[in-house]
């Protein structure tokens, strides 16, 4: 195996992925486009790398903060990964229909507003109302990066909303409370609903341990245990919060041990398959 930018490590992981398996959250970064031109080694090629490595074969691509609402790097990406590719766009609520319809026949399926940090966020809590009414009719879903008490805040509102919801990275529950937090019960009420989806990604943002993130697993392990077919894996990669960069390989390895290897295999493949539509 070859080193992958933005990637420690070379070998594959330990626990070999299942047809179809498929890295639900990573980023692009084109410097052909606006917004990237300080990055490097974060294209579409780069990642491809990175897929032959881990054995995935299809990748949902999550529109960078780098890009803005601006989706002509997503829609880029998604051209060269055709039927293998979804993506996750940015977009305000005053967007017009044609180009929502655009983005649906280009292999969008959802919207993401990551809020965690409302100095650098596009959008603001506010939006979510008017954006979910927006996607709701084209059966597409509200990826939202919240923090734990985020969430808590707002869950007479998201249990309103006409659209499914994606949470990312375990719904950022603190890694000293974790599913104990107040957080977790919404996140679960909206799962057992079958309401939600919740992403097993980003172990390194809710750690004080640090590798292999012990304190992570324990949140990890109350998601599979409360509906593990509400579940989907995804690596972060190119890990661009990250000064050093995690080894990809262990991350997925650690979906292995927090599931097991029959419930890792439906959250590799028969879970992103049906919430992002791949046939």
């Amino acid at each position: 195996m070859t080193a992958v930018p933005n990637s420690t490590g070379t070998a594959p992981p330990r626990h070999p992925v299942p047809p179809g398996a498929c890295d639900s959250h990573l980023h692009v970064l084109d410097a052909r486009f606006p917004g990237a031109a300080l990055t490097s080694g974060m294209t579409l090629a780069d990642y491809r790398l990175l897929q032959h490595r881990l054995g995935t074969s299809r990748a949902v691509l999550v529109q960078a903060k780098h890009h803005g609402t601006d989706p002509a790097a997503l829609l880029d990406a998604l051209a060269q990964l055709g039927p293998d590719g979804r993506g996750i766009a940015v977009l305000p609520p005053d967007t017009p229909e044609a180009e929502f319809r655009r983005l649906d026949t280009g292999g969008v399926r959802g919207l993401r507003l990551s809020l965690w940090n409302p100095a650098d966020a596009p959008l603001a809590m506010a939006d979510i109302p008017a954006l979910a009414a927006r996607v709701a009719p084209l059966g597409w879903h509200l990826q939202l990066h919240l923090m734990a008490d985020q969430i808590a805040a707002a869950a007479g509102m998201l249990a309103d909303l006409p659209c499914p919801l994606v949470f990312d990275h375990m719904a950022r529950l603190p890694p000293d409370a974790g599913p104990d937090h107040p957080a977790f019960a919404v996140v679960a009420r909206l799962l057992q609903a079958g309401r939600a989806w919740v992403k097993l990604s980003g172990a390194y943002l809710n750690t004080r341990a640090g590798p292999p993130y012990s304190d992570a697993g324990r949140i990890a392990h109350a998601f599979v245990a409360e509906a593990p077919e509400r579940l989907v894996w995804g690596s972060d990669w190119p890990h661009v919060t990250k000064v050093h960069k995690p080894d990809d390989a262990e991350l997925l390895d650690l979906l292995a041990e927090w599931a097991g290897p029959r419930l890792a295999d439906r959250i590799l493949a028969d879970n992103p398959a049906t919430l992002y539509g791949f046939a």
